[in-house]
């Protein structure tokens, strides 16, 4: 997955500060080359899956959604990602509108990407 940010200044930190509760704590760096733009790359022991890239972001053309092992975690990447700066759209919280079990919040980063974290199997760590 691949999100446009309008500066990797800005995003790269926002990214790792709110990455790190879910585990997310790889970070690589993808030089440009001909034809390929310069990205930064998020996940874990050495899989990447989240790309950032520089240029005019549209986050309204994206929804992300990650999955949490736990409650916990879910509050915790809340609680890291406005620490870093997100907006908030919704609070950690049951989503029953869902389903029962779904516990989830909801925050924008600093281009209004809407980021989502969601648990679904009603574990609290």
């Amino acid at each position: 997955m691949i999100l446009t940010v309008s500066s990797f200044e800005r995003s790269v930190p926002f990214y790792e500060a709110a990455l790190k509760p879910l585990g997310l704590t790889d970070v690589t760096d993808v030089p440009a080359q001909e034809g390929h733009p310069q990205l930064k790359g998020f996940g874990t022991n050495g899989s990447w899956f989240l790309w950032l890239k520089e240029g005019a972001a549209q986050p309204d053309a994206v929804h992300v959604g990650l999955v949490a092992s736990s409650q916990d975690k879910v509050r915790a990447f809340h609680a890291a990602a406005v620490a870093a700066g997100a907006g908030v759209r919704t609070a950690p919280g049951p989503q029953l509108q869902y389903f029962p079990g779904y516990f989830a919040t909801w925050i924008l980063d600093p281009d209004g990407h809407d980021i989502e974290v969601v648990n679904k199997t009603g574990q609290v760590e």
